[in-house]
């Protein structure tokens, strides 16, 4: 027996956790139905800022022309205010010949002197449910944006912390921890008193609040046996995905900014219980010798799955994990990664793969209210259409590969950017079909994305690659929350960068190896000759 346990394996830890607990089954469904309330909340902690930070449709006030009443855009408008591509200028007006006269009804424009141009001195409101209009930051659209960069800042903050949370005290406290940090903070948020203190908040809200994503994550790709686990991070994606898209709906119904905040946050007080009704990864359990509480963990696992784990079993289960941990050696990770040509380049490629990703992904999500049409529908519409991109590429990466996948993911999606930028925003059909298949091809890739990361590295230090990748891939979060002021120079300026960048990405993809149908690399060794054999 003991000539056995010498020679046990993680793939044996893994066949006898599957034969005796089962790799989907009640259990497993309920825990998933019960981890995308976090998924949800995450994706309200992702999106809120689109529409509590929103640009407002507004116009300098017309002192000569306006009534008691002034409509935002009434007949006479271009008489007074310049045109633009989308429209009509918001923060400038034409200078006044002669300010003394009143013409509320008519507003000639030869009260103007067009060839002279001037800054507002009011401003006449479509609506006004944003925080731009209670704090006073009417064309400030750099300072606006700060709402956005601070809420991608914090989302880098918020992964090293995520593991170390999830690490030390465990994925169920984790994911209570960060709900607690959600809901308080996001109560602090919607009574802010300045602009300052909503951008505080802000920042802390994703800092401290982020994590809870990736916890529920791996919490589910823990708890189901191999075979289900891509499908279980679609799944995870996609409720992610409808969290977001229940952002927009709630706006719609929901005007004033502090309310709405409210609205988002303060539900996900319920997941508080989940201390006591969702259970512990048995997996992280047994990784922390925590062979009681993993016992009851296992036996409770296949109890609601219909099977009993046999003794014998069992004390394999409770050992295996510990013992192949104990065994591991330390080494110089970076060292390594220095002294391997193979190694150093897919380390510098494949940040800029997640790099460019992020930025089309969030720069879509971001500049989508300021599509034509209504900006509820089209944020919905745009949020949701990743769905079907999650899936696709669960269905064609174990027939086409990671390589093509990706090529033609990227490649697509910078044809849409490309079309889009140069589409008249009168073809609504056309230019809004064309957005929705960028949008499309970056959930196609993202679900791609993270296999294909996955696959390159060596199975001890798969999680650090992974981990360093993502991280550095929240650059692009933070570069897609400055495209919004662009679109004052030309509006097809953030779609033409969104171009760029996935040709860019798609060209890098041909300099990596194909990794399907190849066996996933368990050392450092076989990564390097990965592609070569």
């Amino acid at each position: 027996m003991a000539q056995k346990q010498e020679t046990e394996t993680p793939a044996e830890f893994e066949e006898v956790l599957n034969r005796e607990v089962g790799q989907f089954g009640r259990f497993q469904l309920i825990n998933l139905l019960l981890l995308a309330l976090p998924a949800i909340s995450s994706g309200f902690l992702a999106g809120d800022y689109n529409f509590t930070a929103a640009r407002l449709p507004l116009r300098c006030a017309i002192p000569e022309c306006d009534g008691e009443s002034p409509v935002y855009d009434p007949d006479w408008i271009l008489n007074a205010v310049p045109k633009t591509d989308t429209g009509f200028a918001d923060c400038t007006r034409f200078a006044p010949i002669n300010s003394s006269l009143i013409y509320n009804d008519t507003c000639p424009a030869q009260i103007f002197d067009k060839k002279k141009i001037v800054n507002c001195d009011g401003f006449v409101y479509g609506r006004t449910n944003s925080v731009v209009y209670d704090f006073g930051i009417e064309c400030q659209e750099w300072i606006r944006t700060l709402s956005i960069t601070l809420n991608s800042v914090g989302a880098m903050v918020a992964l090293p912390l995520a593991g170390f949370v999830s690490d030390y005290f465990g994925r169920r406290i984790s994911i209570v921890f960060f709900a607690f940090n959600i809901v308080v903070i996001g109560i602090i948020k919607a009574f802010s008193v300045n602009y300052v203190m909503y951008l505080v908040t802000q920042f802390a809200h994703t800092a401290f609040g982020g994590g809870i994503f990736s916890a529920a994550y791996i919490l589910a790709a823990e708890i189901v046996g191999p075979k289900f686990r891509v499908p279980a991070g679609c799944m995870m994606s996609s409720v992610f995905t409808l969290g977001l898209a229940l952002v927009g709906a709630i706006a719609s119904l929901v005007e004033n900014w502090r309310n709405l905040t409210l609205t988002y946050f303060v539900p996900v007080s319920v997941v508080f219980s989940y201390y006591w009704i969702v259970c512990e990864s048995h997996r992280w359990l047994l990784s922390k010798d925590k062979t009681e509480e993993a016992q009851v963990a296992l036996e409770r696992a296949a109890r609601l799955n219909g099977r009993k784990i046999n003794d014998e079993s069992m004390k394999f289960l409770l050992t295996a994990i510990p013992r192949n941990n104990n065994n591991t050696e330390n080494e110089n990770l970076i060292f390594r990664v220095i002294k391997s040509p193979v190694m150093l380049k897919r380390c510098c490629t494949t940040p800029i793969y997640w790099i460019a990703t992020t930025f089309i992904y969030y720069g879509l999500t971001i500049n989508s209210v300021s599509l034509s049409g209504n900006m509820y529908l089209n944020y919905v519409l745009v949020t949701l259409v990743e769905i079907p991109g999650f899936w696709t590429a669960y269905l064609v990466l174990d027939k086409f590969g990671r390589k093509v996948t990706l090529l033609i993911g990227y490649m697509l999606c910078a044809v849409c950017c490309f079309a889009f930028a140069f589409t008249p925003k009168s073809y609504y059909v056309l230019s809004l079909s064309l957005y929705l298949l960028g949008k499309y091809c970056t959930g196609l890739v993202m679900t791609s994305l993270y296999l294909f990361t996955s696959e390159l590295y060596p199975t001890r230090h798969r999680h650090s690659f992974l981990g360093f990748s993502s991280m550095l891939g929240r650059i692009g979060t933070v570069i897609a929350s400055f495209t919004p002021p662009l679109m004052d120079y030309w509006s097809g300026i953030p779609s033409v960068m969104f171009g760029v960048m996935s040709t860019l990405a798609g060209v890098l993809v041909l300099t990596q190896p194909e990794t399907f149908g190849k066996r996933v690399p368990d050392t450092f060794e076989d990564a390097e000759l990965l592609g070569k054999m």
